[in-house]
């Protein structure tokens, strides 16, 4: 039995090291993605507390075959969205037109800094955050990202590339700057 598997046996006898345990396995990477959507620590640290205060409520649920992390994962993205609609993040409805194809762009042609794309991710509105952040860094497609946001596919892919075309202006004039 996987060491994860073995402190959830621990967490549901209700042993109070093993739920320090599993925070502690799992709390740095699901912060990480808190940080990415909500674009606050502060922000981040009490989604994530109220995230993980879901986890211990119903590891009870987590059936035997599923994976623990894609199960937090999820409902820590799930806190993150519902986080969002709080704050009223908009997500700009779009027609089929609106979503056409991605021009071919030469990336390499951009002399791009970690920080600097870090940066520019940080200062895209919300909306455009949250769609890059789900589908780069949390992978779900384009597909389940407009069922988790309850917008069209084609508004997610024309949410996706505005904010991508929003981070390479950002970059290039951060990268102009140095």
């Amino acid at each position: 039995m996987p060491v994860t598997d073995q402190i959830v046996v621990r967490c549901r006898k209700g042993d109070v090291r093993a739920f320090h345990e599993l925070y502690e396995a799992y709390a740095r990477a699901m912060y990480n993605i808190c940080l990415r959507m909500t674009g606050h620590a502060a922000d981040a640290e009490d989604v994530l507390q109220e995230a993980f205060l879901q986890v211990f409520k119903n590891l009870d649920k987590l059936s035997s075959d599923s994976s623990i992390t894609a199960w937090i994962k999820r409902i820590v993205v799930n806190h993150c969205l519902s986080y969002l609609r709080k704050k009223k993040v908009y997500f700009e409805e779009v027609g089929e037109t609106d979503a056409a194809e991605e021009a071919a762009v030469d990336e390499g042609a951009y002399a791009l800094t970690v920080s600097a794309v870090k940066e520019a991710i940080g200062q895209l509105p919300h909306g455009y955050r949250t769609v890059l952040n789900l589908y780069i860094f949390e992978e779900y497609s384009h597909r389940e990202i407009a069922e988790m946001l309850g917008i069209t596919e084609s508004t997610v892919k024309t949410q996706f590339m505005r904010a991508k075309e929003k981070v390479r202006q950002l970059v290039k004039l951060k990268t102009k700057e140095v």
